[in-house]
């Protein structure tokens, strides 16, 4: 096992600080800004029918596809981050799956527009401004209540959780988070291949959170062979929970997916308040 362990720990942390350095976030921001135009300026031909009939086919006709088309992109930076970020606390990467629930409420507020025609009218789009307002509005609130959840965080930290073998704790978490990179990439990549050839596909990222859960109950399981304690596992179950309901709020019809997302950080600073208040002495 040790073996294992140090070879996760070889192949993580330098895709970690890669990932992560400022230069490499600085390039991905430049490129997301190309992106966001060249998928204005190839819409914009697909309007005046200037593409080939093989590219006119899977090219949108709609502007506002471009802009879901960047949001996406920035969803797909995001989970990486939290894949990466898995290796830390069990209260942080929780936090890190509600800012993507968070970007996702607002990546479907702006998709919302694709459905408008141009130039864009409020008369006969009545019902889509409401799911935008429900979206956008239930992104900030989430967004709100995130920045209390990691005040309480900062203030309850993670003291209790005194582990004898920190080094193989952290090196299994690390292996976990090089298997689910691993299947992001390939699910990412099945999901891109489908769409140029004009395949239906669902949101793969509704199937990644699927996994998603499964991990954390794994992290859950794994820090109970490190940490056997009650309090540990009653707490990461905790967390795991809001996780599941986050799942639920993704693929929730509208206004539920927002009940669904409050519910779930509700549910995570909760969590956060009774350890800090009744559970001093973790």
């Amino acid at each position: 096992m040790n073996r294992i362990f140090e070879w996760a720990t070889w192949i993580f942390d330098p895709l970690n600080r890669f990932y992560e350095h400022e230069k490499v976030h600085r390039k991905i921001s430049v490129l997301l800004v190309l992106f966001f135009i060249f998928s204005l300026l190839v819409i914009e031909l697909k309007r005046r029918a200037l593409l080939p009939d093989a590219l006119a086919r899977v090219v949108p006709g709609n502007h506002f596809y471009a802009i879901g088309g960047a949001f996406t992109v920035i969803l797909v930076l995001e989970v990486i981050s939290l894949i990466f970020v898995l290796p830390c606390s069990f209260s942080r990467s929780v936090g890190k799956q509600f800012e993507i629930l968070s970007l996702i409420l607002m990546r479907n507020a702006f998709k919302e527009l694709s459905h408008f025609q141009e130039p864009v009218t409020f008369a006969g789009n009545e019902q889509g401004v409401l799911h935008i307002l429900s979206d956008g509005f239930g992104a900030v609130v989430i967004f709100g209540l995130l920045g209390v959840y990691y005040f309480l965080q900062r203030k309850c930290g993670e003291k209790g959780d005194h582990i004898e073998d920190l080094y193989s704790f952290v090196a299994a978490k690390k292996g976990i988070a090089l298997l689910l990179l691993t299947a992001f990439l390939f699910m990412g990549i099945q999901a891109l291949y489908a769409t140029v050839l004009g395949d239906a596909h669902g949101d793969f990222f509704h199937d990644f959170y699927t996994l998603l859960i499964i991990t954390d109950i794994l992290l859950v399981l794994v820090a109970q062979c490190f940490h056997p304690t009650f309090y540990s596992v009653f707490r990461n179950s905790g967390f795991a929970l809001s996780t599941m309901i986050i799942r639920f709020a993704l693929v929730a019809p509208v206004y539920y997916n927002v009940l669904l997302g409050l519910a779930a950080i509700g549910l995570a600073i909760l969590m956060h308040l009774i350890s800090m208040y009744l559970f001093p002495e973790r």
